[in-house]
């Protein structure tokens, strides 16, 4: 498995990153121990997880993904072979969101006691906070740092301007800057990073782990009619947002690779966002070990430009 590093922090990477938001949530502990094992056992070392994971289920209170992960480093003690990213700042109870320095350092002790670990390899800001200053976040963040319990710090949901406003914060105050950005990108959500973000991360060499890199499953080719919506919880909202003139489009240029390859449609998707030069690792998520060894498949596969160019017509939004 090739690696990349995540911004300037010479933190090494695999080319996908696993997403576990689904710990707690739509797998149980013991299928969650057994998808880190078999992740482990293909190199896809690199977990992205966020303190609210999955605050959003009745019963949960947040934190139920960062618990799994604790439990599973403290009984296989393979902490060191993981590269291990959280987040901070959605809200979590009263008086417990956002990017204050006090929440920030509350936030991080109570993760790091969820995840049984004493370090952070990726602490990231889970949402722009318009109401503390960047410079006061940043500091918070650079201390974690100093004292050892993070090791590099990122963004999700920033906007363009305001992550270029963020690092030229820390680069004028000495303080650790956000080396990796979390945005949403896939080969139907291209608009929003393209015409504007893709700029500051290139220009700044920030490293990008992007989110819903198979646009909810629709790139999978899951979802071609209304009548799919039954797949799953989420096929009714699948196909009110992507199932349109070029989300069929988009599917036809997929399907049209993946036959040449002999792969399915999903595994193109990634393979298509691992090869734009200012993509790091694409999160993705499994619930089956059948699905995480699509994913392994979709690390390994490789493109040519004429592949390349038919995915880029068939989702051109310009």
């Amino acid at each position: 498995m090739s690696k990349r590093e995540l911004g300037r922090s010479g933190i090494q990477v695999p080319v996908l990153t696993f997403g576990g938001n689904v710990f707690g949530w739509t797998v149980d502990q013991s299928a969650s121990f057994s998808l880190l094992d078999a992740l482990l056992d293909n190199n896809l070392n690199f977990i992205d997880t966020a303190d609210v994971y999955s605050r959003w289920v009745d019963g949960n209170q947040g934190g139920e993904s960062e618990t799994i992960i604790g439990n599973w480093l403290k009984k296989t003690g393979k902490r060191d072979q993981i590269v291990l990213a959280t987040k901070v700042g959605k809200p979590m109870g009263e008086g417990k969101v956002g990017l204050s320095p006090r929440y920030i350092k509350e936030a991080v002790e109570a993760s790091l006691k969820r995840l049984q670990t004493d370090y952070i390899d990726l602490y990231q800001s889970h949402d722009d906070d318009a109401d503390t200053p960047l410079a006061e976040s940043l500091a918070a963040f650079d201390a974690l740092i100093k004292e050892g319990k993070v090791r590099a710090i990122g963004a999700s949901n920033y906007s363009a301007p305001r992550l270029a406003e963020a690092l030229k914060v820390s680069k004028d105050n000495g303080l650790a800057r956000y080396e990796t950005l979390q945005p949403l990108y896939n080969l139907y959500d291209r608009k929003v990073y393209e015409e504007a973000l893709e700029k500051v991360v290139t220009e700044n060499g920030v490293g990008v782990i992007n989110f819903y890199g198979l646009a909810s499953g629709f790139l999978t080719g899951k979802y071609r009619t209304k009548a799919d919506a039954s797949k799953s919880k989420r096929g009714e909202s699948v196909i009110e947002r992507y199932l349109d003139d070029r989300g069929l489009k988009v599917l036809k240029g997929l399907d049209q690779v993946a036959e040449k390859h002999g792969v399915q449609p999903g595994q193109v998707a990634l393979a298509w966002q691992i090869a734009r030069p200012s993509i790091t690792s694409p999160i993705v998520s499994a619930t089956s070990l059948q699905q995480l060894n699509e994913l392994v498949q979709a690390a390994t596969l490789r493109l040519d430009d004429a592949d390349i160019q038919t995915l880029n017509d068939a989702s051109a939004w310009k």
